[in-house]
């Protein structure tokens, strides 16, 4: 059998991370009842996965609009919660495996995200013991949200974060983005990084950047 796209990596510690599969039962029906059995297309999961990303951020655009900062509260505090839970699943019972650096399991867990919550293709690397970073050579999203619209995508990785920090995982680490496709570059760009105290927020500072402009855009729209 053909390895899958996200089986691959060439570090050798990589068979021993051990992930789950969100959504575990709905994915060996797909497998098992739909995939081998009939003549279903996979690629029609993308039109659907696409419209729920849309009907996401259009969701959260009407929620600021409409409400403001508590409807913009509400949907972020929602969509945290299911990256949490996706984490979770991803995670199961996943004790840090003997030997096994913070910077492999950063680059490890960031590939399980991008390969499997995210569908995408990604190219990572390992750069230090302090830092990791990847390329997403396609994402399902590119084609369709805008530059400012990724930011949704934002509260979904902030759960996920939550949930492996729950292990005791990766304390102090933080992730940032350099370039990305929807804003013109030919690849989506990751940095993940063992922060110094003053870098701990780095994240979520950014993240309530964006969200006053949001609200501002709001208002606006809104007159």
């Amino acid at each position: 059998m053909e390895m899958a796209h996200y089986d691959h990596r060439d570090e050798d510690s990589w068979s021993r991370f051990v992930f789950n599969f969100p959504y575990a039962e709905g994915l060996r029906r797909l497998r098992e009842e739909v995939l081998a059995k009939t003549d279903f297309d996979p690629s029609v999961l993308w039109v659907w996965g696409t419209m729920q990303a849309m009907a996401v951020i259009e969701v959260l655009k009407a929620c600021e609009r409409e409400f403001g900062e508590e409807g913009q509260r509400v949907v972020k505090e929602a969509l945290t919660e299911v990256g949490r839970d996706i984490g979770r699943q991803m995670m199961g019972e996943l004790e840090r495996p003997e030997g096994m650096s913070d910077a492999e399991i950063a680059s490890f867990f960031a590939t399980v995200v991008n390969r499997v919550a995210y569908a995408s293709l990604e190219e990572p690397s390992i750069d230090s013991e302090d830092e990791v970073s990847f390329h997403i050579l396609w994402c399902p999203h590119q084609d369709c949200y805008s530059a400012f619209d990724c930011r949704v995508q934002r509260y979904f990785v902030q759960g996920m974060l939550e949930a492996v920090k729950e292990r005791g995982l990766l304390e102090g680490w933080q992730v940032r983005f350099t370039q990305t496709i929807p804003a013109g570059a030919e690849t989506c760009r990751f940095v993940l990084w063992r922060a110094p105290d003053g870098d701990k927020s780095q994240w979520e500072r950014y993240t309530e950047q964006l969200e006053r402009k949001a609200l501002e855009m709001a208002r606006r729209e809104g007159g």
